[in-house]
């Protein structure tokens, strides 16, 4: 997933996760990938595909590859468990027709996450935002879909909020610059619901929203909007996601993400303190009533 744009075949988490662990035990072994290769007759080519998860876990490869590393026959029973369920489609396989090759990812790893860090300069995020503030922000990104389609789309986005409402959601801190607030987006009334919602949200355990105020400036995230995944998976690195028009940008390695995640922290410093939220959003509410 290293820094590049994702598309094919998107992995779910859990064979991110087992992709890292028959890695491990590889390691663990002192297995080369050529003997790997061998002993399940592919390339070694096949086999570092197999780790990144860049390919489904075929349940004899795998078995194969878990018997030569060594492990007791309970573990890989335990271990194909796991394999097979990795390899079930995600809840969000049937949007596959509106959803973009290179956003599937996107979506599994907000389906696992523990901690979902935002950084948006332009839009409300998808997590919070309303039917018709989706709708209107979908009928310009799609301008020749069907209405069909674009509620399909706007379904699939809302479908994702489900996971605020688990037990075991993750923590969502947003930072939101001014101008996503007061950028008209489906009219007055769209506008004012929207604000409502992010007011709601605030009453979430879990969810923290900061605004960046107008007057505050320059500052080190006024590149783009960006994402930042935490995970409860020792084997899964924090992930940061960026995209552009064209697709994403998948960025896992300790360094680059550290450097977002310095941005990330020092934006949240420059922003009003989560305890004004409420106050600001009543603020901006209260002028689209006049």
């Amino acid at each position: 997933m290293s820094d590049n744009r994702s598309g094919g075949n998107a992995p779910t988490v859990l064979r991110m996760v087992l992709g890292k662990r028959l890695r491990q035990l590889r390691e663990q072994a002192g297995v080369s990938f050529e003997d790997a290769a061998r002993a399940i007759e592919v390339t070694p080519l096949t086999v570092r595909r197999i780790e990144k998860a860049e390919v489904g876990l075929r349940i004899p490869y795998v078995k194969e590859l878990l018997r030569t590393y060594g492990v007791p026959a309970a573990e890989i029973d335990d271990f194909l468990a796991l394999a097979r369920e990795a390899n079930q489609p995600g809840w969000w396989y049937k949007y596959r027709d509106v959803l973009p090759e290179w956003f599937s990812a996107y979506v599994s790893l907000e389906s696992e996450a523990s901690v979902i860090r935002l950084y948006e300069p332009h839009y409300v995020p998808g997590l919070l935002q309303t039917h018709d503030y989706a709708t209107a922000l979908m009928r310009v990104g799609f301008r020749n879909e069907s209405k069909e389609d674009i509620e399909r789309r706007v379904t699939l986005r809302l479908k994702r909020q489900d996971l605020l409402a688990k037990p075991e959601s993750p923590a969502i801190w947003a930072v939101l610059e001014e101008s996503v607030l007061r950028r008209p987006v489906g009219g007055r009334e769209v506008m004012q619901a929207q604000i409502d919602r992010l007011e709601e949200a605030l009453d979430l355990p879990k969810v923290r929203i900061q605004i960046i105020s107008l007057d505050t400036g320059a500052h080190p995230g006024a590149y783009g909007p960006f994402h930042y995944f935490r995970f409860g998976f020792s084997e899964l690195p924090d992930v940061v996601y960026t995209e552009s028009l064209a697709g994403a940008v998948y960025v896992d390695q300790p360094a680059d993400v550290v450097t977002y995640l310095e941005v990330m922290d020092r934006m949240s410093v420059q922003a009003e303190p989560v305890a004004r939220t409420r106050a600001i959003l009543g603020k901006l509410r209260k002028e689209l009533d006049e």
